[in-house]
């Protein structure tokens, strides 16, 4: 029973800091690639960044410089520190597995149930 439950969501402040966590349970966590999505009010889940199990990463330009992500595999844990954030990175931020080194929502099939960020 695979299951991913993000957290760490909430409001914040333009210019301010948070850092998303997602709790992997259920597989072998540290064999497949781990990616954070985004769905903003009104628009299609977005991919925003992914690691894979070699700690590689990909990150959507908008947030390229300003978020990073990481894994700690002991943990069974990916997070997402979200730094600088705008109004535009307001939405619901999801926890997602994948088996490849993408940022296209098709390619992960098991999701947490998300988590909303608030930038005002």
């Amino acid at each position: 029973h695979v299951q991913l439950v993000e957290s760490g969501g909430g409001s914040v402040k333009a210019g301010g800091s948070l850092r998303l966590s997602c709790a992997a349970r259920g597989y072998t966590y540290d064999t497949y690639c781990m990616g954070w999505f985004r769905r903003p009010p009104g628009k299609e889940r977005e991919g925003v960044a992914a690691i894979d199990k070699f700690g590689a990463t990909r990150y959507a330009e908008s947030v390229k410089g300003r978020f990073t992500i990481s894994r700690d595999n002991t943990k069974n844990t990916v997070y997402l520190q979200m730094n600088s954030v705008t109004p535009e990175d307001t939405a619901v931020y999801y926890c997602a597995r994948g088996q490849a080194l993408t940022l296209q929502p098709r390619m992960y099939g098991y999701w947490g149930q998300g988590t909303q960020v608030t930038v005002s």
